[in-house]
């Protein structure tokens, strides 16, 4: 019982990270507005083993690359950028799904957020903090960077969840073309402004 006992405050740090506002959750809500939940559920995955890895990698020192290499982090952080500003203007200028039966846009796609999450100042955060705080100093370090990742990803899950039905439930409310092109300029908005936390 007491290899288990940093479940419970894993826990609520896990809750606490992904029920507040971040890159990951404002996208969700654009997603689940435009396209609908279930139409959203590779960005969500994406999300979760993208950070899973990332977690890993931090347990297994990936941490150490941008200490003996600052230039990478630096890299890392102007590309995570640059990308964060291109979905921000996808967002703002997504046609009125109800409006536009023949648009091209479509849901971010598994891949690109899993990679999304090596540029993600907030994932980073997470890891870092998730695997110096929680995991456990007994045993093989990569088992137990797994199985804590694992059960982080799982608790974020349905945190995450929330942020993509809450934005397919205002989806449901916008009825207007005008409403539409006001909640995904505000989406683009808030999205474009989490480079400010990538690049300070």
């Amino acid at each position: 019982m007491e290899s288990l006992a940093f479940l419970a405050p894993a826990t609520l740090y896990m809750l606490s990270m992904t029920l507040t506002p971040g890159p990951n959750n404002v996208m969700l809500t654009a997603s689940g507005a435009n396209y609908g939940y279930w139409r959203t559920l590779p960005h969500i995955f994406g999300i979760m083993i993208g950070c899973l890895v990332l977690f890993v990698g931090i347990a297994l020192g990936l941490g150490l690359i941008f200490e003996r290499y600052p230039i990478v982090q630096t890299l890392l952080k102007v590309l995570g950028s640059l990308y964060l500003l291109y979905l921000a203007w996808k967002i703002a200028t997504a046609p009125p799904p109800d409006f536009n039966s023949q648009q091209d846009a479509r849901p971010m796609t598994f891949m690109a957020a899993a990679l999304f999450q090596f540029a993600n100042p907030k994932a980073w955060v997470m890891g870092i903090a998730l695997m110096a705080g929680f995991l456990p100093e007994d045993g093989p370090v990569l088992l137990n960077a797994v199985l804590l990742a694992g059960f982080a990803e799982l608790v974020a899950l349905p945190c995450i969840s929330l942020w993509a039905g809450f934005g397919t439930a205002i989806g449901r409310l916008l009825r207007t073309e005008r409403s539409w092109k006001i909640f995904n300029r505000m989406m683009g908005v808030l999205t474009a402004s989490c480079v400010v936390f990538i690049l300070r």
